[in-house]
């Protein structure tokens, strides 16, 4: 499974605006928009996991840099996450 991080969003995006502009280059498995945790607010960044690992590549080529919605999105593929004692 692949994870794809999307920052740069705007605080007006859904995640139907994310589905639809990511199902152009595949099938989405599953979306998160990350949210402060005090507020609630979106923080600006989303994860998406696709099908498949071409999927993801193909939609982090065609979206990386691309503008949508007044902002330049930053697609990449995610790193692990690290999870760290508090």
């Amino acid at each position: 499974m692949n994870n794809t991080l999307v920052g740069n969003l705007g605080p007006a995006v859904t995640e139907q605006d994310i589905r639809s502009m990511f199902e152009e280059h595949g099938t989405v498995d599953r979306l998160k928009i990350m949210t402060d945790r005090w507020t609630g607010l979106p923080r600006g960044i989303a994860f998406v996991e696709m099908a498949n690992d071409a999927a993801a590549a193909k939609a982090v080529a065609a979206l990386n840099g691309k503008e949508w919605k007044g902002k330049v999105l930053k697609v990449n593929q995610a790193r692990p996450q690290i999870h760290r004692a508090r």
